[in-house]
């Protein structure tokens, strides 16, 4: 009886340890899916991110594009004034002296 109890034990471990074994592979995994999963999440908000600041710097250079166009039409405004205005025309000193 004592051989059979002593088998059975010896028996008993290996299946212990491969549990063990395959709980701590286990844990390996479900710590890697995480940290996977972490990092997916972490790529998709730098996306959204990249997304949102690409958007922002089109909408800047439409802006951009806009106003230089606005400052062409008003400097152009303002040339015209200044050109149409006395105080602004050019004097000629020799026609005043004679």
């Amino acid at each position: 009886y004592r051989s059979r109890k002593r088998s059975s034990k010896v028996e008993r471990a290996p299946a212990t340890m491969m549990n063990a074994d395959m709980d701590a592979v286990e844990a390996e995994n479900e710590v890697e899916l995480e940290e996977k999963t972490r990092l997916i999440n972490q790529v998709l908000e730098l996306q959204h991110t990249l997304e949102d600041l690409s958007a922002r710097v089109d909408a800047v250079k439409e802006e951009n594009l806009k106003l230089k166009s606005e400052n062409q039409v008003l400097g152009q405004y303002i040339e015209n004034l200044m050109s149409a205005s006395s105080v602004f025309q050019t004097t000629d000193t020799k026609s005043k002296r004679k």
